[in-house]
């Protein structure tokens, strides 16, 4: 029997070679005759000649060749079914109970697994030994008589698949299912065995509909929209070019060449903005050879979509609408209304620590190193004049024991364990109580304890965390206080100290910062400047004075960016682009001091911008992500029908990515490092 993880045999009933069955045959003096005469007309011994008698398998499959059409599906036989019409359906069989022998009953499942029938096979019938025979789980194609269920007395008004029945006259299997492989509801199936995942799981079933109806949702909205998007399709062999994200490469076998798989339509689609095309969108598939997360996979698809003569406003009263609709028709909970709210990064990060925070559960932070004393401070961190911040998890039902448990439970936990070891110190850890001199808050001293009460307002068995950073102005995604602000909710949703949030909260996250530090973990564009673009080149200036500052202090530029956040996850992201040439090419050369061979892998797009180019503005959302949110999942990968594993981006179902074999290697005019 086959479990989770087992490499499924590959079996074949019987062997044989077409020679062998030639060899085996009376024809061989004949063919040979004919070869030494040379005659053109067939001789009698051909003429007379038996085919070969067929090896099991194929004689099955030639059976299962020409098999009948269905007459109708399940949900279209449950509203027109009639007491006895012949009806053909196809399914798949379930478990078998054979009443006596000379009766059984068979759950016909249909081809989405959503509906199933009850098909009683009677002896009398040569189908019956036939259905006997066959494996739980084989598709089938059925014959037979419609009748009612006989009802019980006490039964009242039944569902249709419940009220009706088929009596079994032909069955006709379409393939076998192995009997070594278990499948119930409980059987859990590796990666190699994706297909057994699908078909075992009518969640993942579930959502890859779900997914196909949101494309269609979206897909309308732009489609009916004043005026409306043209959806268009750019290609997927595209050139190395410094946007920000690690490529895949695509070498040719001219030698030294090579493609690149685009990590977004980004330059297509602004050349489009060129082109006379005012509004585009399509969804588009992207690749990035980064690391696995449960949010990220090496391809990936976005709703992307460019509007002229556009700026940032308009582009996210667009995708309001699309959200609107979406939510209307396909959630329960009430559609976001009017303008969502926009907040600046430096509030965000202020706030929540995080470019993206999930706002649900409150646990703003607040910065009080002002008001801490000298030696708290140097019990904190040992950094030169920190910055300290703290926030308040309220406890449950006002009991500081718990709460020192459930802290010291976190800490010595694999997600706690990362804080303890901050160079920049380990967090403070203070357990709001009552009973305790200044409740729990001695080493504040008492003015300051006084103040951090007024801010946080504990009560009785509520946490209160600390954490210090360099001071330095924000940066990147998210500051130390705030990784630890959500893994540590985090940890009380999953240990059950805390309930989960609910319910959906948007927002628009904007005025970025327009170039960040460059780092060492993003290769960013390759500049020799120190500075890299946040997002990505092509974003603007927001306004006329963030235009001065790029010859001034490009690091204090604000760009006309945008984040589409919900519930900590960021669905997507735009911005309005540099139409201009002469600035395009100012940010490439001047400011991120590319070296001149990677600035010319924009001339195309330069060369696009002077054509006249008009202001546009544009977006792209995360449409694994978004559909993942949509149904609560925690990965990405519960909504992609093959998505990638492992840290290394591997398709265990298919054995990909393979090592090249030598002739690959020199026909691409590669080599392998050693």
């Amino acid at each position: 029997m086959l479990s989770a993880g087992v490499q499924l045999p590959l079996r074949l009933r019987s062997s044989f070679t077409i020679s062998s069955l030639i060899r085996g045959s009376r024809s061989t003096p004949c063919v040979r005759s004919i070869a030494a005469s040379r005659r053109f007309h067939r001789p009698a011994c051909l003429r007379e000649q038996q085919s070969p008698e067929l090896p099991s398998f194929l004689e099955a499959y030639k059976k299962a060749v020409e098999f009948p059409s269905a007459t109708h599906d399940f949900e279209s036989f449950f509203s027109q079914a009639e007491p006895n019409a012949e009806v053909v359906l196809h399914g798949y069989l379930g478990h078998r109970s054979d009443l006596s022998k000379k009766l059984s009953f068979v759950r016909l499942t249909d081809p989405t697994m959503k509906h199933s029938l009850q098909v009683v096979a009677f002896a009398k019938n040569e189908a019956f030994e036939q259905l006997k025979s066959l494996n739980v789980h084989s598709p089938v194609a059925v014959r037979g008589t419609v009748q009612k269920k006989k009802a019980k007395p006490t039964e009242g008004d039944k569902p249709a698949e419940d009220t009706w029945e088929l009596a079994l006259k032909e069955i006709h299997p379409l393939n076998d299912f192995p009997k070594e492989i278990i499948m119930t509801p409980e059987t859990v199936f590796s990666p190699e065995h994706r297909y057994l995942q699908l078909r075992s799981d009518a969640q993942l079933r579930d959502a890859l509909r779900f997914r196909a109806k949101a494309h269609n949702i979206c897909k309308q909205e732009l489609e009916q929209s004043q005026p409306p998007f043209t959806e268009i399709e750019t290609p997927l062999l595209f050139k190395s070019t410094p946007e920000g994200a690690r490529e895949f490469l695509v070498p040719t076998r001219r030698a030294g060449l090579a493609y690149a798989l685009p990590q977004s339509p980004q330059q297509y689609k602004q050349i489009l903005m060129a082109s006379g095309l005012p509004r585009y969108f399509q969804f588009a598939r992207c690749f990035r050879d980064e690391d696995l997360r449960a949010d990220r996979q090496p391809e990936f698809t976005q709703l992307d979509l460019e509007m002229s003569f556009a700026k940032g406003e308009d582009v996210m009263r667009t995708v309001e609408g699309v959200i609107r609709r979406l939510w209307s028709n396909l959630m329960k909970d009430p559609a976001p209304e009017g303008p969502l709210r926009r907040v600046p990064y430096q509030e965000v990060m202020a706030r929540y620590g995080s470019d993206k925070p999930d706002t649900r559960y409150g646990m703003e932070i607040i910065k009080i190193d002002h008001l801490l004393p000298v030696d708290l401070v140097g019990k904190i961190s040992d950094l030169n004049d920190p910055i300290v911040e703290a926030f308040k998890l309220e406890g449950n039902e006002n009991n500081p024991a718990e709460t020192h448990q459930f802290i010291s439970q976190f800490l010595d936990s694999p997600a706690g364990a990362p804080f303890n070891s901050n160079p920049d110190g380990g967090p403070g850890v203070f357990v709001y109580n009552g009973k305790q001199p200044l409740c729990g808050l001695q080493p504040f001293g008492f003015e300051a304890a006084e103040q951090v009460e007024e801010l946080l307002d504990p009560d009785h068995g509520d946490l209160i965390i600390l954490q210090a950073r360099p001071r330095a102005p924000f940066s990147g995604g998210s500051t130390p206080i705030g990784d630890l602000r959500r893994a540590l909710h985090a940890f009380a949703v999953s240990s059950g100290f805390k309930s989960a949030p609910t319910g959906f909260d948007f927002m628009w996250v904007v005025d970025f910062p327009l170039f960040s530090p460059s780092s060492d973990s993003e290769p960013g564009q390759g500049g020799a400047a120190g500075l890299s673009s946040t997002h990505h080149p092509f974003t603007a200036p927001k306004t006329a004075a963030d235009v001065d500052l790029l010859l001034t202090d490009p690091s204090k530029a604000v760009a006309d960016h945008y984040d589409l956040v919900v519930n900590g996850v960021e669905l997507g992201g735009g911005s309005r682009r540099i139409h201009d040439a002469a600035v395009q090419e100012f940010i490439f050369r001047d400011i991120l001091q590319m070296p001149a061979e990677r600035l010319g892998d924009f001339s195309h797009l330069l060369d696009a911008l002077r054509a006249g180019c008009p202001p546009h503005a544009g977006l792209a959302l995360g449409f694994d992500r978004l559909v993942a949110v949509m149904l609560g999942k925690e990965s990405v990968r519960d909504v992609i029908a093959f998505p990638k594993t492992g840290k290394g981006g591997d398709d265990a179902m298919v054995g990909a990515p393979t090592p090249m074999t030598a002739q690959a290697l020199e026909t691409y005019h590669l080599q392998l490092l050693k």
